[in-house]
């Protein structure tokens, strides 16, 4: 059965879960409910914006690394490091990036048998209409917050990824 993030239990039904499970703390399970909605609704709306301009989330943060090091070539398995997915996943998106002529592939100048991966002006004009689109969409997703308001966000977003590899530790 799944759970949809737009369904989240109340503090009620927490609170009853809370008198099975007395180590639960209520409070943290409904804030990490709602990050995780709020989480789910920031990515559609950016996935649905990148889709405008042909591109998933996946060939977009391809196209970040290479656009943020444009003058360079990179091993496949440099962008699987980078991007934090596996190889077999940077292949297919470099297939498909290849085909609309946004990346190249070619052969390494001293190991033939490995293959460098380099952007081509298409893919450099592609990510400069893209990127004010997409930065001005973040922008308008953060306007509710004050300057003060983001710098929290930022610290308190830092101390909860500084608790997740404690908290795999425990399951």
């Amino acid at each position: 059965m799944e759970f949809d993030l737009r369904d989240l239990p109340t503090r009620a039904t927490l609170q009853e879960l809370s008198r099975k499970i007395p180590e639960l703390d209520v409070s943290s399970v409904e804030t990490a409910l709602l990050f995780m909605r709020v989480a789910t609704n920031v990515f559609h709306h950016i996935h649905d914006n990148l889709a405008r301009f042909g591109i998933s989330q996946g060939k977009f943060n391809l196209l970040m690394i290479f656009y943020k090091e444009s003058d360079r070539s990179f091993l496949p398995s440099e962008l699987a490091e980078k991007a934090g997915i596996t190889r077999a996943t940077v292949t297919g998106l470099l297939d498909g990036l290849e085909r609309e002529g946004l990346v190249e592939r070619k052969s390494h100048p001293k190991d033939r048998r490995m293959i460098m991966t380099r952007m081509t002006q298409k893919g450099i004009e592609r990510m400069q209409a893209v990127l004010p689109d997409h930065f001005l969409l973040i922008s308008r997703l953060m306007q509710g917050l004050t300057e003060e308001d983001r710098r929290m966000l930022i610290s308190y977003i830092e101390r909860i990824d500084a608790e997740i590899p404690k908290a795999e530790g425990q399951q």
